[in-house]
């Protein structure tokens, strides 16, 4: 399912010229101005926001630390799980504003 979520999260993004797509730690992922500011990474959205947004998310359980594989937790990043999907969209859109830079 969650691969579906993303999949149309993407479509819903690619109408934007500053939008591509490309890989990141191998996983899909969106890219604003040649950032990437989201990617599918194994079910989860992993979205990179500001510090003190992902704090937040990370304090009231809507996401989770992630670590790209390396024992290391990348900063400003988060992963959050498919169960809250309904999320995905506007903290897609939040990311896309941060790296873009508005």
């Amino acid at each position: 399912m969650s691969a579906d979520v993303f999949d149309k999260l993407v479509h819903a993004f690619l109408g934007d010229p500053a939008i591509t797509t490309g890989r990141m730690f191998g996983s899909d992922g969106l890219k604003v101005n040649g950032k990437v500011f989201a990617m599918n990474v194994k079910g989860d959205l992993v979205v990179k926001l500001p510090a003190g947004r992902c704090a937040a998310l990370l304090e009231n359980g809507r996401a989770h630390p992630f670590d790209p594989g390396h024992g290391r937790l990348m900063k400003e990043w988060v992963a959050v799980p498919p169960e809250r999907a309904r999320d995905w969209r506007r903290l897609a859109d939040e990311a896309r504003t941060f790296v873009g830079g508005g």
